[in-house]
């Protein structure tokens, strides 16, 4: 089985977090904008409708209230029977109509209950009301109500076809944000591809002489060995430097298999015994058989790249310590530790946690694209002052 290194997983995590922060501000300057707009457009209907549906409601009031004196006056002496079925008889367009005396009794009405007599125009419990007085009291009547029922179903109609009509533009505005802001970082992707270019044109480059370095330090003889010790740690520094950098930017396709990680951890740290040795650590290798399945450079580079940290993240005479047990790994130090502020930025690449001990600052960007790669489980507890742990839970294996 082959599988192929994620290059850039991270940095497609970088890229959507930038992307969900400017869609995140945009869309919420857009929603508030669209809110405002769709309010006062809203309220400007509302009252526009608000007045037409007054206006007509007085013109019809007008108009039943003209038809009540010119009968009024046509036939002088109705009795009251014979004005109460000429009311009914009356046209009234859409409008429930309603006829009342001077103490507001009705004399013939469609009207369940008029709230008030006092007000020629109002909205009471989402219905609106006309109320015209002739004081002449024609035919009886001194109150005309009319009484309308669908202005505030016009009302919620309005709202939701804004609501829909704002919610269509949000989305378009949202798909116009989303392009922006690919185009917006695209510049940016061309700039980190140039710099990986550039990093990968230089370790093959490095790779040479830091060869030609390690072939020769092996056939040197009668030299002190404090020296050969001190230059074989370097040259294994930047050995370890050199692979972590091509790692990270060749796309290679891996050959996955199953293996003991235990051997590979101890193979590892016996790699890089000079770089503690060198710093006067102390090392404590506790491991037990472990099978995973996963790239084995992969798990050369998980290790190397853990180990290269604690190393470089701790001082003359500090532990690290390194155990396997139950398909967990842990490596810890008691180095100078990782503030709050800087653990959540530390797996990605090029930052560094303390920029006064050198390095690329993709050694745990590494861990964390491999610990993708292969679903492990990663966790970092650190205290300034008080060193590091890495834990790492490893899947079971597949059946």
């Amino acid at each position: 089985m082959k599988i192929s290194k994620e290059r850039d997983i991270v940095l497609t995590s970088y890229e959507r977090r930038s992307l969900f922060r400017f869609l995140a501000l945009y869309l919420v300057s857009v929603f508030v904008l669209l809110a405002i707009i769709g309010y006062l457009f809203f309220e400007n209907n509302r009252t526009a409708m608000k007045s037409a549906m007054k206006f007509e409601m007085m013109y019809q009031g007008r108009m039943l209230s003209s038809k009540i004196v010119m009968k009024a006056m046509q036939e002088k002496g109705m009795d009251e029977t014979d004005a109460v079925n000429f009311l009914a008889s009356l046209k009234h367009c859409r409008f429930n109509v309603g006829y009342y005396d001077k103490e507001g009794d009705p004399l013939y009405t469609e009207i369940d209950e008029v709230p008030k007599f006092n007000s020629n125009f109002y909205i009471d419990k989402g219905c609106c009301y006309t109320v015209l007085e002739d004081k002449s009291d024609h035919l009886g009547v001194h109150y005309v109500v009319l009484k309308e029922n669908e202005l505030m179903e016009s009302f919620h109609q309005l709202r939701l076809k804004i609501i829909g009509y704002l919610l269509f533009s949000f989305l378009l505005m949202g798909v116009v944000g989303y392009f922006l802001g690919r185009l917006f970082l695209q510049p940016v992707r061309e700039q980190i591809e140039s710099l990986d270019q550039f990093i990968s044109d230089t370790t093959h480059e490095l790779n040479t002489p830091i060869s030609a370095i390690l072939m020769t330090i092996q056939s040197l003889k009668g030299c002190d060995e404090k020296k050969m010790k001190r230059l074989e740690a370097s040259a294994k520094r930047l050995h370890v430097m050199y692979s972590s950098l091509t790692y990270r930017l060749e796309g290679n396709e891996e050959e996955v298999e199953c293996f003991d990680f235990a051997q590979v951890v101890e193979e590892r740290a016996g790699y890089i015994k000079e770089l503690i040795d060198s710093k006067k650590l102390k090392l404590t290798v506790r491991l037990e058989p472990t099978e995973v399945e996963m790239s084995r450079s992969s798990a050369e580079r998980l290790i190397d790249n853990l180990l290269s940290n604690a190393v470089k993240y701790s001082d003359v005479g500090d532990r690290i310590t390194v155990t396997l047990k139950e398909r967990v790994l842990k490596v810890a130090d008691t180095g100078i530790g990782i503030a709050k502020k800087d653990q959540e930025n530390i797996f990605k690449r090029y930052k560094r946690a303390n920029n006064e001990r050198g390095g690329f600052g993709i050694g745990l960007n590494i861990v964390l694209g491999i610990c993708r790669q292969y679903r492990i489980k990663l966790d970092l507890d650190s205290e300034v002052g008080a060193g590091t742990t890495f834990t790492l839970w490893f899947p079971p294996l597949k059946s």
